[in-house]
């Protein structure tokens, strides 16, 4: 409580964003939790039916990606709760289960969120996309920490729920079951370039500048996730967070952790962009002859374990019907329907399968004065899930680590170990022998998984920076080996990191056109905003010599095309991706084509070379034939949509009808953003993906300056003035000041208060 006795103020600044203020972490989960039910009720609500395994009961078993998906889906979490998985790890003690702190704010917030509904009263919501409906119920502490669960399990098996759900061994006669083939996303697709799911739709750009890359000898954090716009898994909700004495910490969390995890306070600023090391790994089963239910490991039958879980499902006329679904378990994880024969099963085996420690480590990193106090957090909870760290402190210091939860698997287990993967079958490990099983370290919190003495870690007082790219270049002046493969799948940098190595090198010596060398908060917000595009910036000159000399190129498909307009606009294009660039839409198409027109060393002028990471590849052929085609395909298709060639970026991508910069991080863009011309219209195809919660931080000794912009604002309610506010900010390459102080919050005009009492 605080000293006048309410449990928790919500002190709302301009855009919508809420301070919370309370007394004690059961009043601030309470403010937080009914903050966040005034703006995305229906997310969360629908979040819990996914999480409960409801939604066939209540949308039928067929969702919009595929036929029988929502049963899939309902199978698995079914599953988990019949299991009890997510209880028995809250039943644990901290370090391995959540602390007190964790658990009262958990509890607070869920009961603020349901305070909400009981004040407004379901039939009254003002989002009229959940208004009255029957799915929209109370939400308790083991929903919310369902949430964290699935939040964590993200780049393991959660993105296989529906192909867990679905698997079925085969019948007599049958290779592969039918369900293996049945539209759903598959292991196949997911384990590109590992041996365990790829964390495909997550990205980020993070960096941490040190007192040695700042004007003003001041740390400054950059924070630049790029994660989907659309749905509530994993869309930024912006919040202050203040128990007086005890936690000030300002920043975003994901929509149901009642948590900041991307933020900072007034000594210590950090930001996650997503690992490029490997968070679960799938096992190649070696089926007994005769039971494809049966698996033989070190020569010795072990039987898979079966557990049969009630689905209600809704039919055609809305009728509830229960359906009886069964899940399959290996000794390392749950079976997938993908790749399932009456020889070979595929399983995964999550890291994170038994991880609520997140919760404890970002309370933690919240509360940290150093990075001393950070790394200590890191080192003692071991829970970030499937991220990098990339952190300053008023000292003007920075740190980079892989600490996420990493499988303890050696190179030399991996090169023993893997099997080939197909079409049909992912990558995966040999599970026919201990011998390729997941190791333990001594200083690992559980058993499994690397400890921090093998973690990747840089300190460094200019700077640290990553953008999805492996550890290895977080500073090329002093690049970090010696650590297990696992960490780095890819150690060749793609365009983006290359991109933002480039930019800070140039930021520091001067040469981008922003004025005297060093980072100021001025600069430092104008290179996120500054739009580049390196595959433009090493090429478009190649491409415009190209078509100057054959003005008319043939299509793929033969049919000869004048690119003659195509070519003025491609050279008066000032190779950016603004808003009003013309050029950028026919430049992204055009890259689009020549990407899938084979690998690129071979349309790159200069090819990869290991020895010049940095800057290469570089450059387009022009007189290679796939160009020429990728560039009158480009033509075709604007002519097709009949779409000017010398069209602005903005008019062809938008959301709820703005303007939107940028574009994906394979051309090269640091400033990522992928939509259409309907993105945020509400059409269930609809959506948009990229920069999301960007936040600008210096640290000063008077305390932290800070600006950032919530790219789909605070509330998901297209209804709410607080649904597109921010994005057209963003639209504008305008910030959000921010109030982090008592004086700034209280000397707000927009400032609004509610009190709460329990």
């Amino acid at each position: 409580m605080t000293e006048d006795g309410h449990t928790a103020q919500i002190r709302r600044t301009e855009y919508g964003i809420p301070h919370i203020l309370a007394g004690d972490f059961d009043g601030l989960g309470y403010g937080y939790g009914y903050a966040f039910a005034q703006d995305n009720v229906c997310e969360l609500a629908d979040q819990i039916v996914t999480l409960r395994g409801e939604r066939s009961r209540f949308f039928g078993p067929d969702g919009d990606s595929g036929e029988g998906v929502n049963l899939a889906s309902d199978t698995y979490y079914r599953g988990q709760l019949r299991a009890g998985t997510v209880q028995r790890l809250l039943d644990r003690k901290a370090p391995l289960g959540p602390t007190p702190e964790v658990r009262r704010m958990v509890e607070g917030y869920a009961a603020g969120y349901n305070r909400y509904l009981r004040d407004t009263g379901v039939d009254k919501l003002p989002d009229p996309r959940c208004k009255g409906k029957p799915w929209v119920r109370p939400v308790t502490a083991l929903d919310l920490w369902s949430i964290v669960y699935d939040l964590n399990g993200a780049t393991g098996a959660v993105p296989l729920a529906p192909d867990i759900g679905d698997a079925k061994p085969p019948t007599a006669g049958q290779a592969t079951p039918a369900s293996a083939t049945s539209g759903l996303k598959t292991a196949a697709s997911l384990g590109a370039g590992g041996q365990g799911p790829a964390a495909d739709d997550f990205g980020s750009n993070g960096w941490a500048l040190g007192k040695d890359a700042t004007r003003s000898g001041h740390a400054m954090v950059l924070a630049n996730p790029h994660l989907p716009w659309v749905g509530g898994n994993f869309r930024f909700y912006q919040v202050q967070l203040t128990i007086p004495g005890t936690l000030d910490v300002s920043g975003a969390g994901l929509y149901g952790t009642p948590l900041v995890l991307i933020g900072h306070n007034r000594d210590v600023a950090w930001t996650h962009t997503a690992s490029d090391a490997q968070h679960a790994s799938f096992y190649a089963l070696k089926l007994a002859p005769g039971d494809p239910t049966s698996y033989v490991v070190d020569g010795r039958t072990e039987k898979m374990q079966r557990r049969t879980v009630p689905i209600t499902v809704r039919d055609k006329n809305g009728s509830p019907a229960t359906v009886d679904r069964t899940l399959y378990t290996s000794r390392f994880g749950p079976v997938l329907s993908t790749g399932w024969t009456t020889k070979t099963a595929y399983a995964v085996r999550d890291a994170n399968a038994d991880n609520l420690r997140s919760m404890n480590e970002w309370l933690a990193m919240g509360k940290a004065h150093n990075l001393r106090q950070l790394r200590t957090a890191q080192d003692t909870y071991q829970g970030i899930p499937w991220t990098y760290t990339l952190a300053a402190d008023t000292s003007g210091s920075t740190y980079f680590t892989d600490s996420s939860v990493v499988p303890h698997l050696t190179d030399a287990q991996l090169k023993r170990c893997t099997l080939p993967g197909s079409e049909d079958a992912p990558t995966a490990l040999d599970g026919s022998t201990t011998a390729c099983d997941w190791g333990n370290d001594p200083d690992a919190l559980v058993p499994g998984i690397y400890g921090p003495s093998h973690q990747p870690k840089l300190s460094r007082t200019d700077y640290v920076a990553n953008s999805n790219n492996g550890p290895q270049y977080t500073n090329p002046e002093a690049p970090l080996t010696g650590f297990p493969g696992t960490y780095d799948i890819e150690p060749r940098l793609s365009q983006r990191p290359q991109l933002g190595l480039r930019m800070i090198a140039e930021r520091l010596d001067g040469t981008d056109g922003l004025g005297t060398p060093g980072f100021t908060q001025h600069t430092l917000r104008e290179s996120m905003t500054g739009n580049r595009v390196l595959s433009a910036e090493t090429g478009r000159d190649d491409v415009v010599d190209m078509c100057r000399a054959h003005p008319r190129l043939t299509t793929t498909d033969g049919k000869e095309i004048d690119v003659q307009q195509a070519c003025a606009t491609l050279a008066r294009w000032d190779t950016r991706a603004d808003t009003d660039s013309r050029g950028a839409a026919l430049w992204v198409t055009f890259f689009d084509h020549l990407q899938g027109a084979g690998p690129p060393d071979t349309w790159r002028r200069v090819p990869y070379d290991p020895a010049q990471p940095l800057t290469t590849p570089r450059g387009i052929k022009g007189d290679d034939v796939r160009v020429q085609h990728a560039l009158a395909d480009a033509v075709q298709d604007f002519a097709a949509r009949d779409v000017p060639v010398d069209v602005e970026l903005g008019a062809v991508q938008k959301w709820a009808g703005i303007p939107l910069p940028g574009c994906t991080g394979d051309k090269g863009c640091f400033n990522v953003v992928e939509a259409g011309p309907d993105a945020g219209t509400g059409t269930p195809t609809a959506g948009a993906f990229g920069s999301s919660f960007v936040m600008a931080v210096e640290l000063t000794p008077d305390g932290p300056r800070t600006h950032t912009v919530l790219t789909y604002g605070q509330s998901a309610n297209p209804a709410s003035p607080h649904y597109t506010d921010q994005t057209r900010l963003f639209s504008r390459k305008q910030w959000v000041t921010e109030r982090f102080t008592e004086a700034e919050i209280t000397g707000d005009p927009a400032l609004k208060v509610t009190t709460l009492h329990r």
